[in-house]
């Protein structure tokens, strides 16, 4: 299984941060949000990973380079100003074949909400991770989705009303013939005038609706994404309280005998 992070853009709303380096490579806690990322991918059952890079590519490329966690290539995008996120996966098509895992790249989440996408099976050939809130306000910022049991109907910023019932967190998971499917779809929409501009999610959302995309639920497992400077300051406490597990968990004594 092969997991391709989208880490080809900027990151505009993070503005000075990212005047000369990109969003991913912005440190939190300690770490960059790609090295988070790779730790985190380094604990399920992957075999590789491919980072899309575009802007301040070399920046990325020095990240992925020394990680031993889980091995890592990237994949540059020379077309990365031009054009939005629908935009790189149709350059990294080559590389969705068999089945893969697709994620934003300033998406940070604990390994379990990985491996429990790596374990369900929605009946479908692509399924998307999402989440809820409690009092079910989604925001302009959130991508919002339209599910009925395990079954995606809409995912979109700007839907709304009542029937919107969870959040897209930007990872998926594609079988074969979902690889084929989604690949089709972002060729088509890139044969459109608006195909630079749009996001890979409006293809995701077209294929929902002819009944290829299921959903698994990771309520109750951590996750956070980097849009701003205030989703920025959140994502520090969240890994803070992951090291703090990993921390209980190496403290704990193994193995112990009997007396």
């Amino acid at each position: 299984m092969k997991v391709i992070i989208l880490s080809a853009g900027q990151g505009r709303r993070l503005l000075p941060l990212t005047q000369n380096r990109p969003k991913c490579s912005l440190p939190v806690n300690g770490r960059s949000i790609l090295e988070w990322q790779l730790n985190e991918i380094a604990q399920c059952d992957i075999e590789e990973v491919v980072v899309l890079t575009g802007f301040a590519a070399d920046a990325v490329d020095a990240i992925a380079a020394p990680s031993s966690a889980v091995p890592v290539r990237t994949l540059y995008n020379p077309f990365y100003a031009k054009c939005d996120n629908l935009g790189t996966c149709w350059v990294a098509q080559h590389e969705m074949v068999g089945p893969f895992v697709l994620m934003n790249g300033d998406t940070l989440f604990e390994a379990a909400v990985m491996q429990k996408l790596l374990r369900s099976d929605s009946g479908r050939a692509i399924t998307l991770a999402v989440d809820h809130k409690a009092d079910f306000d989604y925001d302009d910022d959130d991508m919002k989705v339209v599910r009925d049991g395990t079954t995606l109907r809409r995912v979109g910023k700007t839907l709304s009303g009542p029937d919107v019932n969870g959040e897209s967190i930007g990872m998926m998971k594609f079988d074969p013939r979902g690889a084929d499917i989604f690949t089709g779809k972002v060729n088509q929409l890139m044969r459109n005038d608006t195909g630079m501009s749009r996001w890979y999610l409006s293809a995701i959302d077209e294929l929902a609706q002819d009944g290829h995309v299921g959903v698994c639920s990771i309520n109750g497992l951590s996750w956070c994404e980097v849009d701003d400077r205030a989703d920025l300051a959140h994502a520090e406490t969240v890994v803070i309280q992951w090291r703090q597990a990993a921390s209980d968990t190496s403290d704990s004594p193994q193995g112990s005998e009997p007396v």
